[in-house]
């Protein structure tokens, strides 16, 4: 293909918005007539090219909105240290339909037994479905909007919440909320109900919940919200944490045995 030409189809990807096919173009170009493809056969793979990184773009656009603490996904998730978890359920999650249907997950169980990581690794699927998530903790949530609350842009912060599809809030439990700060959770819970799905991890039964809330007749309002139509998953393993910890002190018992024994 001549210079003009070049650059005449070049402005035209561009004008198309196509730039990514447009960046490549000539790369492209010199390997099909390396290869001997025909025009369907190089118009596809350019095509295929745009959007393929027009989907890694958004992807990382939507993992960089969410602010995720740390990345965890499914694949790094030991399932055999979990034996009472359904893997099949999990699988289920991952493909988003609770998400379409605005059902909620919460994880409920004691600290260390990866209910972050799974909270977050279905984040991460939705994110790869182009779906608008956003990871915060529960004591993180709360003080974003008694800030707000005070700056007089409360009502901006609630529309910015009730507009995700996916919110996850991690930690729920660990630090009681003054009422102010549980009242202010409640109406986040309350505008996102049937609107927007939501995955909660917790550290306590719902019989507990009182002790964060304060008020009874408010929790007993959020649970019944919560748990309207949620999938509700019990972390009843025991923490990975805790099993890392022994037997990294197994080891280093043995380690310690072994100098000991030879220096003997």
């Amino acid at each position: 293909m001549n210079t003009a030409r070049l650059l005449q189809l070049h402005e035209n990807l561009k004008s198309l918005t196509l730039g990514n096919a447009a960046r490549h173009l000539e790369e492209r170009l010199r390997q099909a007539v390396e290869r001997g493809s025909s025009y369907e056969e190089f118009l596809l793979e350019l095509t295929d090219l745009e959007l393929r990184i027009r989907s890694e773009n958004r992807e990382k656009r939507r993992l960089k909105e969410a602010r995720f603490p740390l990345v965890k996904t499914l694949a790094t998730f030991t399932f055999e240290e979990a034996p009472q978890l359904d893997k099949r359920l999990v699988g289920e999650l991952a493909a988003g339909d609770y998400i379409s249907s605005r059902r909620n997950v919460l994880f409920l169980g004691k600290s260390g037994c990866g209910k972050t990581h799974l909270a977050t690794a279905l984040g991460i699927e939705a994110c790869r479905q182009n779906l608008r998530v956003r990871f915060t903790t529960a004591c993180n949530l709360v003080n974003e909007l008694l800030e707000s609350r005070g700056e007089k842009t409360l009502a901006r912060t609630l529309s910015k919440y009730t507009r995700y599809d996916l919110l996850i809030v991690d930690e729920l439990g660990y630090v009681p909320f003054s009422k102010e700060g549980g009242e202010l959770l409640f109406q986040i819970f309350a505008e996102r109900h049937e609107r927007g799905s939501v995955i909660v991890t917790t550290n306590l039964g719902f019989g507990s919940w009182t002790e964060v809330f304060g008020d009874a007749n408010m929790t007993a309002a959020l649970l019944d919200r919560l748990t309207h139509k949620a999938y509700i998953i019990e972390c009843s393993w025991e923490s990975y944490r805790l099993k890392e910890t022994l037997r990294e002190g197994r080891k280093k018992g043995q380690i310690l045995l072994k100098k000991t024994t030879a220096e003997e």
